[in-house]
């Protein structure tokens, strides 16, 4: 599967992705672990993909949605940005409705 088919399908088969440095555990730079935490801090579960452990994701994930730095998070199969748009959407309340939201739309399309 061509890398690009590969991050479509991470993208658009859960409610929340971040593709970060590390993981939400153990983050490997400032911006995703800020950028995870705000995630997390939602309660939403999100999914995540460490981009250091994959080199073509590391390579092509800039050319996806035309956004060059890590992280990059994406709700409801949209790229929403990087680390401080994450934390303006979290301060203000917005990042946990667009999660609950995301996560309920695909559980009715599941369903």
């Amino acid at each position: 599967m061509d890398v690009i088919e590969r991050i479509d399908q991470q993208v658009k088969g859960h409610p929340a992705v971040i593709y970060m440095k590390g993981t939400p555990q153990m983050p490997q730079c400032g911006f995703s672990m800020r950028a995870s935490q705000a995630l997390g801090d939602t309660g939403v579960p999100f999914a995540y993909v460490n981009v250091l452990q994959d080199p073509e994701i590391f390579e092509n994930l800039p050319r996806y949605a035309d956004w060059p730095t890590f992280p990059q998070i994406y709700i409801d199969g949209e790229l929403v940005g990087g680390c401080d748009i994450t934390l303006e959407l979290a301060a203000s309340g917005e990042l946990k409705t667009m999660m609950e939201s995301a996560a309920l739309k695909q559980e009715q399309t599941a369903s």
